[in-house]
């Protein structure tokens, strides 16, 4: 299965364990396919650099640099154009709608509300990390 995962839930799966972890492994273990792009590796290059996660690194025995080069092995990554027409309020969740489409993702996973209120997006469903691993289960 094709997956696009947006930064947030790829965030909490690379840092922490729960469902959004449990998808990763899904990714390592070769079950599900994970789609990125240059934007969404660089938002997430943004995201993991800011002082907040200073700790976890600390408590850790890893880098940002070796969890963003381990994130770039377990990715298949597309340059999609952009939607003709904006879907969503924020241009980013519009990025993650346009991966999903030219990758031909079976499956976009989130946890912003502002993709999960579409719950679909030309016949890609879009859901959270629990409701994904039950699909991906069948």
């Amino acid at each position: 299965m094709r997956a696009v995962i947006d930064t947030n839930v790829l965030l909490s799966g690379l840092l922490w364990h729960g469902a959004p972890h449990a998808l990763l492994e899904r990714v390592r273990a070769g079950t599900l396919i994970l789609i990125s792009s240059p934007m969404l590796l660089s938002e997430m290059e943004e995201v993991i650099g800011r002082a907040k996660f200073d700790a976890v690194f600390t408590r850790s025995s890893t880098s940002r640099e070796h969890v963003l080069a381990g994130l770039r092995q377990l990715v298949k990554v597309i340059e999609p154009p952009p939607l003709a027409v904006p879907v969503c309020r924020d241009p980013d969740d519009d990025a993650v709608l346009a991966l999903a489409l030219a990758s031909r993702a079976e499956i976009i996973i989130s946890g912003d509300d502002d993709l999960l209120a579409l719950k679909l997006f030309q016949d890609i469903p879009i859901v959270a990390p629990v409701k994904a691993l039950q699909l991906i289960a069948k």
